[in-house]
């Protein structure tokens, strides 16, 4: 019965993960990873002897701690990977934000050239953030 449980657990997922990205609401790389995982989750619903024979190759005692285990390593690669995306997210923001001021810069140059040294604006710049 908890194979079964297990089973229809897995493919409710791997409906939501496909339904996701329909939707444009997961992107495919991340999608890939999780299809991935979802399928060995569900190689191990459909034949649990396998996680026996790995946790006796391995020479771990009790199979449910080799799933523990292997769950943790896949936690924690999860939110490696997800820190390293994050980190370039907020490198490209930086740079997109950097290039967004200076064009308002040039803008108001342009502006205040355009109508005969007076700013455009009713004379004040504006706010142009340092990067951190």
């Amino acid at each position: 019965m908890a194979t079964l449980v297990g089973f229809i657990f897995v493919l409710v997922i791997l409906v939501i993960i496909f339904e996701m990205l329909r939707r444009r609401h997961l992107r495919e790389k991340y999608a890939v990873i999780w299809i991935i995982i979802g399928i060995g989750v569900l190689v191990l619903a459909a034949f649990p002897q396998l996680l026996f024979w790995l946790s006796g190759v391995l020479g771990v005692k009790v199979p449910s701690n080799l799933l523990f285990a292997m769950a943790l390593v896949l936690l924690v690669s999860v939110c490696l990977h997800l820190s390293f995306e994050q980190s370039q997210a907020e490198d490209e923001i930086r740079v997109l934000a950097e290039e967004v001021g200076i064009l308002r810069l040039k803008l108001l140059e342009l502006e205040a050239g355009a109508s005969g040294g007076r700013p455009a604006s009713g004379g004040h710049r504006p706010e142009v953030l340092p990067p951190e």
